[in-house]
């Protein structure tokens, strides 16, 4: 149902400001996956932790509302739900169930992940479907091998007892590729989620595009890739994902505004 259509009351003063904040940045992100054409009409998901007032994270966390595309989500519009899949929001928006079982897992086991990020994108399923996955073909590629694991295909993510075997894929890795899926990405804020997405969604694409190309592929030096961390550090001046950050929202209020409401 889109949000033109039904009546969504500011939640601004009926949240802490720790939570409006989180709610305003998640918002972004999914209008920014729907921006850069990510977006899977309305299957897949991001979701972030619930903070309190003192930054501390609660057992809560926010996720779509199922059914809006993701150009439509507002701060309002989001669905605060508790590890059990309660909600705890006077919405009669309902969460997509496969969903909830993917970030309920994450959040679960991995209480740094205050975002975790899932997608569909084309590049990234053809990539997760093949044997060798990811390979060390650009430098992008670099940071994503340094933390990256995979979870086998066990059809779609509807049952809890997949929640300890993706648990473990995923283990203390920033990237995981769903296989014959998609990708998924965790983060300590929802902007190193997403910068990690952007990322992981260029090294498929990449991979993808050179693999058409038909000649033989130079691949990075392994001992190359032991570094990347550090080289991420030293070209960001130690500001990971603050660094673009702030110039993507300023982006999406020039082309999509409205997702602070």
């Amino acid at each position: 149902m889109p949000t033109t259509a039904v009546h969504i009351p500011c939640r601004q003063h009926s949240c802490s400001a720790a939570e409006w904040r989180t709610r305003v940045e998640l918002a972004a992100a999914y209008r920014l996956v729907a921006m850069f054409g990510w977006d899977d009409l309305v299957f897949t998901h991001i979701s972030a932790r619930v903070p309190d007032e003192t930054g501390e994270h609660t057992g809560a966390f926010l996720i779509n509302p199922y059914g809006f595309m993701f150009e439509e989500i507002t701060a309002s519009s989001l669905v605060k739900v508790d590890a059990r899949g309660v909600k705890l929001d006077d919405t009669s928006f309902d969460v997509n169930p496969a969903g909830f079982v993917i970030h309920s897992a994450v959040h679960a086991a991995r209480h740094d992940a205050a975002c975790v990020l899932h997608v569909h994108t084309p590049n990234g399923i053809a990539v997760s479907a093949q044997k060798d996955g990811v390979l060390p073909l650009s430098q992008q590629s670099m940071f994503v091998l340094s933390s990256l694991g995979y979870h086998a295909y066990e059809g779609v993510a509807l049952r809890d007892e997949e929640k300890p075997r993706l648990v473990a894929d995923l283990g203390d890795k920033t990237y995981l590729m769903l296989r014959n899926h998609g990708l998924l990405t965790v983060g300590s804020s929802v902007a190193e989620a997403f910068q990690a997405m952007y990322l992981f969604e260029t090294v498929c694409t990449v991979q993808i595009r050179a693999q058409s190309g038909g000649g033989e592929l130079v691949q990075v030096d392994p001992q190359l890739i032991a570094t990347a961390r550090q080289q991420a550090r030293e070209v960001t001046r130690g500001l990971g994902a603050q660094l673009v950050w702030p110039g993507l929202l300023r982006r999406l209020d020039r082309r999509c505004p409205g997702y602070d409401s």
